[in-house]
């Protein structure tokens, strides 16, 4: 015979005060491992919507990101020559040559920060259909006018709309923003691939190409063009490429998990203490529900429950603790391309039910040992206990 929930529930009323001091101790637990969890998934997600599933980035072979790599406008008239490439409506191949490099940016207070500088044309902007203007306009091509992604405008009072920003040899205009969803494109400034490869002197020697494949031809067209021996180049698929960059959370995931994971073991042992007291206390009641006839399994379930649902309680709280970051823009510096990438944190319901879940195994460690002190009791001693 299986003892009630509601004999647990009311246990927890009348113990209210120390059931919400354990829950809160869970709640904090399960608060930091849910809001690692969604950094990470907001960063995840930010690399996934970058990438797109036609697109195909070609490097220099060996380089780990478009950063280090160099693709000259000679290998880039070769890669054109590859048929698999699609094209527009006027014929024209949608592929598009593009440099990268790394600018400082002042932001108030005397801090700085690395952000991405990406040369283009305007067939590259016409292939990423996650970015549009929010404000102003396109740059024009020859002009030093720049786009700027809408989290470094935030950040930075010169990279505002009609502001000036100093690199290369000299002052860019900025005469638009550009919104791109949930994508790294936010972190970036676009610029006409010319002007900025002048600037730099790197007008031959550029950094990547990005082609749009036909339907059916994505795996094709790539072994096509790296074993084309002119170029020497590594081809992947950019979803691909963005995907590699999630070991920039890796450190941030681990210090995450590990200090929770020492939070969980403090909660376990928090709830452990609470039964091994609300046993102590409930000696007599112990006794007179096995002379009711409740098993010792009974009275190991119904104890082990009571921690659980406490620990689900601060799992609760928890969660809803973690709500309010949903959305709220945050950076971590990326070691792949040296610069800042803005994103949001994604609290989805899947990371709130392992939240909950993570709870209840604090409640279910933390309560077992007391549970089966309790289910081991002797009916006579436990009756005589006061």
């Amino acid at each position: 015979m299986k003892i009630p929930i509601t004999y647990n529930v009311r246990n927890l009323r009348v113990r209210r005060v120390t059931t919400v001091m354990t829950a809160l101790g869970a709640a904090l637990t399960v608060a930091v491992m849910v809001s690692v969890l969604a950094l990470v998934q907001g960063l995840r997600t930010s690399f996934e919507v970058t990438g797109n599933p036609s697109h195909l980035l070609v490097l220099r072979k060996g380089a780990t990101s478009e950063l280090v790599s160099v693709i000259s406008r000679e290998n880039f008239q070769d890669i054109l020559s590859h048929e698999g490439i699609a094209r527009d409506r006027e014929g024209h191949p949608l592929a598009s040559l593009e440099m990268i490099t790394v600018v400082n940016l002042e932001l108030p207070g005397g801090k700085d920060m690395n952000v991405n500088l990406r040369g283009i044309e305007p067939v590259g902007w016409r292939m990423r259909d996650q970015v549009h203007l929010y404000m102003g306009r396109m740059f024009q091509p020859g002009r030093r006018e720049v786009v700027v992604g809408r989290s470094v405008a935030q950040k930075s009072p010169a990279a505002r709309l009609g502001g000036h920003l100093q690199f290369g040899r000299g002052a860019w205009e900025v005469v638009g923003i550009m919104d791109g969803g949930r994508s790294t494109f936010n972190s970036e400034i676009f610029a006409d691939l010319n002007q900025v490869s002048s600037d730099y002197q790197r007008h031959d020697f550029l950094s990547s190409a990005l082609v749009v494949a036909q339907p059916g031809r994505m795996s094709a067209l790539a072994r096509d063009i790296e074993d084309d021996r002119r170029l020497n180049v590594l081809v992947k698929p950019e979803q691909e490429y963005y995907a590699e960059q999630m070991g920039n959370a890796k450190p941030v995931q681990f210090m995450g998990t590990f200090v929770a994971i020492i939070m969980a073991i403090g909660s376990a042992f928090a709830a452990m203490n609470t039964m091994y007291a609300a046993v102590a206390r409930r000696s007599a009641e112990i006794g007179t529900l096995r002379v009711l006839g409740f098993s010792r399994s009974s009275v190991l379930a119904s104890f082990l429950l009571e921690s659980v649902l406490i620990s689900l309680i601060g799992g609760a709280i928890g969660c809803l603790l973690t709500l309010p970051l949903n959305n709220i823009e945050t950076g971590i510096g990326s070691f792949t391309t040296w610069s800042q990438l803005s994103f949001n944190f994604h609290v989805t319901p899947q990371i709130m039910a392992l939240g909950v879940v993570f709870a209840s195994l604090i409640g279910a460690i933390g309560g077992f040992l007391p549970a089966r002190n309790a289910a081991n009791r002797q009916i006579i001693a436990a009756l005589k206990a006061r």
